[in-house]
């Protein structure tokens, strides 16, 4: 191995071009890497390693839902109340996620991302007052902040073309069954004592797993090409596609990526740049999605299920189940139909779903009726968000942006996505008092129709293509 990494240190001080060269000069008989003498690439080498990836969108979707069960009792020991510290730590950690991944690649990266979950796991256990509850959710939070950019970039980086979609909605079924375990585990906090600090110690094992398995896990190829590392890159190719794919994808990978070539990307650039078209999109997208209006009704689910009689452990329940269905149909949806139509369905279900519940606060509804609209209306939302509008944008981006500014363009819109998740979160109440649900759930829907217009102009289709043909057919040339 180590006669590898000095044939490929000389062949770059040399010049990495004349080794890129070589690869143009293979033969490629198709754009999305696959061959038709020999067909597409085994799922199955890639597959484990992305689950172990996965465990950061768990762990993600873990420490949304941890606090839910066990605030009553964190609150009644600490005085503890809200989860700002855990989003403030999520801005953080999604800003400086692509630099992060540009200068340590995803497996250091991911080891990074799990000791802020561990030790921030540790302290909230430990915490004795609140001020140790606040630090350890903003080291917990930091870790969520890196996870879903890392999970995402990552997946979208190994996965072979023709299951890149189904892949990618791993880490939404992830997040989902992350936040069931955190509501199933948290169940007996309120009848016993002391059982949250139980909750926060679980989640230090799956943080442990992630940090243990990514040392085992091969690097995604497309950093180590730009790192000029071309021999290894050939090396995480053959462990994730099969020797007969790696001279086809390495010579489609030297048609857009720059090995060799450490460019620093600028802030500015990707805001006024050349890029800022899909910067915009990006967060845009990100920005759309909060505004729809999904984190209103996982927080509002438990008060409008109360009023139809179910208990708040049942609405959670019924929450989470629709939340995984979603996520499942869309493993099954996102490579059959693709990444756009599936947005756009998403959204206009969600529109129904905000119109049902905004009819369910309206004079025209009898009281009777008013809970079965309110409570069907919100999982029907849930159930949309989770077909479209939750897996796909990070998905869809990870794809478009190209390698060059990749990791850090994601953290740009994903950082986006925190600023309006917080100010949602923020204001979410006071709108609800002033103007009341109907109103409110009608700017939520106008919000979603605003999606659907604005997908409809703007996103590109990348079911099936590669990396490298989405970033020379899709994007104009510098």
């Amino acid at each position: 191995m180590r006669g590898r990494h000095a044939d490929a240190y000389s062949m770059y001080k040399r010049g990495t071009r004349d080794y890129i060269n070589a690869y143009d000069k293979e033969p490629v008989r198709s754009l999305n890497g696959v061959s038709k003498e020999i067909g597409n690439p085994s799922w199955k080498r890639s597959f484990l390693y992305i689950l172990v990836a996965s465990l950061a969108s768990f762990l993600y979707g873990y420490h949304l839902g941890v606090i839910n069960e066990t605030l009553e009792s964190i609150s009644n020991d600490l005085h503890f109340n809200g989860n700002t510290m855990a989003e403030g730590g999520g801005f953080l950690g999604s800003t400086f996620s692509g630099l992060i991944v540009d200068r340590v690649g995803f497996r250091r990266a991911f080891q990074l991302c799990a000791l802020p979950m561990i030790i921030g796991s540790s302290m909230s256990a430990t915490a004795k007052n609140l001020w140790g509850m606040l630090l350890g959710r903003l080291f917990v939070g930091t870790g969520m902040g890196l996870g879903p950019t890392l999970a995402t970039l990552y997946v979208t980086e190994v996965s072979p073309a023709y299951v890149r979609g189904t892949y990618g909605s791993f880490t939404q079924i992830a997040t989902s069954l992350g936040l069931m375990s955190s509501l199933l585990i948290g169940f007996p906090a309120k009848e016993t004592e002391g059982w949250w600090r139980i909750c926060f110690w679980v989640s230090a094992v799956p943080a442990a797993l992630l940090a243990l398995f990514m040392e085992f896990s091969p690097e995604s190829p497309h950093w180590l090409f730009k790192k000029g590392r071309a021999a290894d890159a050939e090396a995480a190719f053959e462990k994730l596609l099969g020797g007969p794919y790696v001279k086809g994808a390495m010579a489609e990978l030297s048609k857009s990526e720059r090995g060799g070539e450490a460019e620093t990307v600028k802030l500015s650039e990707l805001l006024f740049g050349h890029h800022r078209k899909v910067v915009f999109i990006g967060s845009t997208l990100f920005a759309l999605q909060q505004l729809s209006g999904i984190n209103s009704v996982f927080f509002f689910s438990s008060t409008v299920f109360k009023s139809a009689g179910v208990s708040s452990q049942s609405a959670n329940i019924c929450v989470g189940i629709a939340n995984f269905l979603g996520s499942f149909a869309a493993l099954l949806l996102m490579d059959k139909l693709g990444r756009k139509v599936l947005l756009i369905g998403s959204f206009s279900g969600m529109i129904v779903a905000m119109g049902l519940q905004a009819a369910s606060a309206s004079s025209l509804v009898s009281s009777s009726n008013e809970v079965y609209l309110s409570v069907g209306g919100m999982l029907l939302f849930v159930l949309a968000f989770s077909v479209g509008a939750g897996p796909v944008p990070s998905l869809l981006l990870s794809e478009m942006f190209p390698g060059r500014i990749r990791a850090k363009a994601m953290s740009v819109c994903l950082a986006s996505h925190w600023v309006v998740n917080f100010f949602v979160g923020l204001l979410f109440l006071r709108l609800l008092e002033q103007i009341g649900p109907l109103v409110l759930n009608t700017i939520f829907a106008t919000f979603c129709l605003v999606a659907v217009i604005f997908v409809k102009r703007n996103v590109l289709e990348t079911k099936g293509k590669s990396l490298q043909e989405i970033e020379i057919t899709l994007l104009p040339p510098e």
